[in-house]
């Protein structure tokens, strides 16, 4: 497997490809997009340790969903026992994928938290109490600091984390080589990344406006287009595009 860099306007090809996996199986897909929903907000119920729990098992979930891509794509059925397969196959490496991630979520939280010193807490009660026209300029400007030194530091995790569970689900390659790999995809590829990323956070204002039924398409979109990339970027060894090896 190598990696490819590809245009500016593959980033809308990712989409277009996942609605056409998508509509091969739509009420399935629906089905496993709301069970992993479903998932999360469980799991964000438990208090302190349930998001972290789900950091660690995303790329589980995420890996199963990838398999579910690849049968679809063979021709075959998938089922909701799809989504568990990352706890059945390379499950070892999922972990250790999720382990870093949540580990990288919780340094950025820290770091923001940091930064944002009490002015971020005052302005989060503010917010809470409903009275946002209590934050005062000062305690904005900290905020505003914060967020920028959040999305630097998410935006590289955010890149290792992409195409690692694919990788580890799809070609069996070992965590810490995945999240290099993924992150050096990432890096080939920013243009087709941005042009997705402006595409699918349109398509996201247009999913939550008529009561979020928009997401029960929007969700399983995303979730598809990470495989419709992954098979884009990443090819076999032979193809003349190919630019860097795994």
């Amino acid at each position: 497997m190598l990696v490819r860099r590809v245009p500016f306007s593959r980033g809308w090809r990712w989409i277009v490809e996942a609605f056409g996996l998508f509509r091969r199986s739509p009420m399935i897909w629906i089905i496993l997009s709301l069970l992993l929903l479903l998932i999360a907000l469980g799991l964000n119920v438990i208090p302190v340790v349930g998001e972290y729990i789900m950091y660690l098992l995303t790329p589980l979930f995420i890996a199963g969903m990838m398999t579910a891509c690849r049968d679809v794509e063979a021709g075959k059925t998938i089922e909701v026992g799809h989504l568990f397969r990352g706890f059945r196959e390379n499950t070892t490496q999922l972990v250790t994928v999720g382990g870093i991630y949540l580990v990288g979520q919780v340094v950025i939280v820290g770091v923001v938290l940091s930064v944002g010193g009490a002015e971020l807490q005052e302005a989060l009660r503010a917010a809470a109490d409903g009275h946002p026209e209590q934050i005062t300029a000062e305690a904005a400007n900290r905020v505003s600091l914060a967020v920028l030194v959040g999305s630097a530091l998410f935006v590289p995790l955010a890149m290792a984390v992409w195409f690692a569970p694919s990788l580890v689900a799809l070609d069996d390659v070992l965590a810490f080589r995945a999240l290099q790999t993924s992150m050096r995809a990432c890096l080939a590829n920013l243009l087709p990344f941005l042009c997705y990323s402006i595409i699918m956070s349109g398509l996201l204002l247009i999913a939550v406006t008529p009561l979020f039924a928009g997401l029960l398409l929007w969700m399983p979109l995303a979730v598809i287009s990470t495989y419709t990339s992954y098979k884009d970027v990443f090819v076999r060894a032979t193809d003349e595009d190919a630019t860097r090896p795994v």
